[in-house]
């Protein structure tokens, strides 16, 4: 074989290895969604491509199978090419070259191309690997016969099942890919999160709680219906630590307006549940009684709050607002980086706005501010904590409703990058 010929079968060896790599890239990077949606329109190619993926073991053996081949080809032609033009120093210059020719015209590029656009390129690429797949048929066979000796001797588990971590690491890369929009990426992240909240962290609080004494008159149950909005009210009896039933909006009211039966008679009884349920399991409780709201009770049989299907349902796809809701802005910014913020704020979010790590017993931003006070504030305390000035602006004697948060970020010592 002449020096030319070698050249021009180092070049073909070259341009399959291009193949390979961009085909690899393709087919493990596309989107079956859509290319599902091309072969519904009768593109022949799409419907081999959707084929292929369903034998993407295979597929990828003979990828790696074809890769190395042409690999090894381009390699030792390289080798003999230069040791005839430059003697022993031959095998030294084909080893640099032949490297960075492959890396970057074998390797890096057709990858990056075939990322760009990874279902036109497996469409493009997939009736050459289909013939491939059927020619290197032995081979494969004989890999995937090695492989199964050899998970069975090192014993790993082929059925490992995906972690939630994997999960959503895996929804991340998908939304900044760009197949998926940031809401889309909010609601599949909740719905793999979903099994792991409890009832606790989503509860109303006994403080929130609008509720009526049995023995109230039914004018002011009106009243409380009417400017709650709420269409259940949940029924004490002396006490909130008692609640007794669930009164509905159309069981109070008739067609000839306020029911004549006492609120003992159309109230229905409540379920009780711990705050360490968890809300998928809340869920499936609330459909099998067919009911909509659940008293959360403490460890002392007390009320520690109310959660209803909303709520459950607002875990998953976000805050739900109807007509009688009154929208609230949990932050606002009033200067430079200096915010007002509403105390029903999740102290998670609170956390995560301002970059805070923080050791805490406290489950709501309410509790960690007097955690730092050690006591109920009053309006105008003041108290310093990772980098935030924390002024009360709203209290109640039994706890805060509004802080003033003026963050001083912190700034990179001198020498320091």
């Amino acid at each position: 074989m002449n020096h030319i010929s070698m050249i021009v079968a180092m070049m073909i060896c070259i341009i399959l290895s291009a193949y390979f790599s961009a085909t690899e890239t393709a087919f493990s990077s596309l989107n079956r969604t859509r290319l599902r949606t091309i072969a519904e329109k009768g593109n022949r190619r799409a419907v081999l491509s959707l084929h292929l993926c369903d034998k993407y073991d295979k597929l990828l053996s003979t990828i790696l199978i074809g890769n190395n081949i042409v690999n090894i080809l381009v390699a030792s032609l390289g080798t003999v090419l230069f040791v005839e033009l430059y003697g022993n120093k031959g095998a030294t210059i084909s080893t640099v070259v032949v490297t960075i020719v492959v890396l970057i015209f074998g390797e890096i590029s057709p990858k990056s191309l075939a990322k760009e656009n990874p279902e036109k390129f497996s469409m493009f690429s997939a009736p050459l690997i289909n013939l491939l797949m059927i020619v290197f048929t032995p081979l494969t066979l004989l890999f995937t016969g090695l492989k199964k000796l050899l998970a069975k001797l090192l014993k790993t588990d082929s059925n490992r099942k995906v972690t939630q971590e994997e999960l959503l690491m895996f929804v991340d890369e998908v939304e900044q890919g760009g197949s998926i929009n940031e809401n889309e990426g909010s609601l599949l992240r909740s719905a793999i999160e979903f099994n792991d909240v409890q009832v606790e962290d989503i509860l109303t609080h006994r403080v929130d709680i609008e509720a009526v004494d049995v023995d109230e008159s039914k004018d002011e149950i009106a009243k409380i219906f009417t400017e709650s909005g709420h269409s259940r009210l949940p029924v004490y009896e002396e006490t909130i630590d008692d609640i007794i039933g669930i009164i509905h909006h159309k069981d109070f009211y008739t067609d000839g307006g306020i029911t004549e039966h006492s609120v003992r008679e159309i109230m229905t009884k409540p379920i009780f549940i711990p705050p360490t349920l968890k809300i998928s399991n809340l869920l499936k409780l609330l459909q099998k009684e067919k009911t909509y709201m659940a008293v959360v009770t403490d460890e002392y049989g007390g009320t520690l709050g109310i959660v209803t299907m909303e709520d459950i349902l607002e875990e998953l796809v976000g805050e739900i607002w109807d007509e009688h809701d009154e929208v609230i802005e949990n932050v606002r910014k009033i200067g430079e980086n200096n915010y007002d913020i509403n105390c029903a704020m999740d102290l998670d979010e609170f956390f995560d706005m301002f970059d805070i790590t923080d050791e805490t017993d406290s489950s709501t931003l309410n509790g960690w501010v007097m955690e730092h006070l050690g006591r109920i504030p009053d309006v105008g305390d003041k108290f310093s904590a990772h980098g935030l000035e924390i002024t009360i602006k709203a209290a109640d004697g039994r706890r805060v409703n509004e802080i003033n948060v003026v963050h001083t970020p912190v700034k990179p010592e001198k020498g320091t990058k």
